[in-house]
């Protein structure tokens, strides 16, 4: 699907042609619309169809006047997912005229654009575009991972009572989210500082400060990330031996229960025997054989509490 928006003082606009500083939003494309892309506005077929390439790495290209630059942004993909939080790439291709973003998938980081909830956002401020589409790519990782984090102490308090492995296969899920969005913010890091180098921002001072915040922030999501990771792998080795050991208090607990209940029985057998036994001939022998079946038991209980078996 292609979208074509411009904007001017009153805001954001769907339009139906290709005009001057526009922006134009692919998602998913058929075959016939990138060749439509690739035949109207003169970009390289391969800067379109590297951004619909799901493991592309962050990176940037350039082929005459038109530039290229891939990154990587946080997608959900939904919790029933083996990892309910990935990375997709987007490419964002800049031309002398327009900008155009290529997605494979509906994503929200230009929901905001769409919504006019970006301040100072104009399709004719290509480079500010591109920044700030840097900038609420590192912020949504951030937020990402503040749900990831919520997800994680719901499952912490579960596996302090469990002793199924369910528990510490939903860490493991989210682990691997982790992992994922660790590699996507070095490789957005490493393409940030290839743009630096490349002076594509020193025309304007504003452009530069925000390239800056934008690295900062992109750091600052790097070092979150592996700060969770680091957490959660300590976690998951903690909490496989908590299952580990409430797996055996309750078999030490049925243990102990099952030597308790074998006391009676073993009374029981005793007179239960067709040989002669003692006040076999007493009207209150079976009272007798109960009261001695309870009091042993009895023994029994205190001795283990006294051990802290139970």
């Amino acid at each position: 699907m292609i979208t074509i928006y411009k904007s001017d003082r009153r805001g954001l606009f769907t339009i139906n042609e290709l005009v001057h500083n526009s922006w134009v939003n692919v998602v998913d494309p058929s075959t016939d619309e990138i060749a439509q892309l690739s035949q109207d506005i003169g970009i390289p077929h391969d800067f379109i169809t590297a951004s619909l390439d799901i493991d592309e790495r962050a990176r940037i290209d350039r082929e005459d006047d038109t530039r290229l630059i891939l990154l990587r942004i946080p997608h959900f993909q939904g919790e029933d997912e083996d990892v309910p939080f990935a990375t997709i790439p987007i490419g964002i291709i800049l031309t002398n005229e327009i900008i155009i973003t290529v997605s494979k998938v509906r994503n929200i980081l230009f929901r905001d654009f769409i919504d006019s909830k970006v301040a100072e956002f104009y399709t004719g401020k290509r480079n500010r575009f591109i920044l700030q589409i840097l900038l609420r790519t590192a912020k949504q990782y951030l937020r990402d991972l503040r749900k990831i984090n919520r997800e994680v102490d719901l499952l912490e308090d579960k596996l302090q009572r469990s002793m199924r492995n369910e528990e510490l296969l939903g860490l493991l899920k989210y682990q691997k989210s982790l992992v994922y969005f660790t590699t996507a913010l070095k490789s957005n890091e490493l393409m940030m500082e290839r743009l630096q180098r490349s002076h594509l921002f020193e025309k304007y001072p504003d452009d530069q400060e925000l390239l800056e915040d934008v690295l900062i922030e992109n750091r600052q999501a790097i070092e979150m990330v592996g700060i969770a990771n680091d957490i959660l792998s300590q976690m998951m080795d903690a909490f496989a031996s908590i299952i580990s050991n409430n797996l055996n208090v309750v078999m030490k607990f049925l243990t102990s229960v099952t030597i308790v209940l074998m006391v009676p029985t073993l009374v029981a057998s005793f007179y239960g025997m067709n040989v002669g036994l003692p006040l076999q001939s007493s009207p209150y022998a079976f009272l007798l054989t109960l009261v001695l079946s309870f009091v042993i038991s009895a023994v029994v209980v205190y001795f283990f509490w006294k051990k802290d078996w139970f």
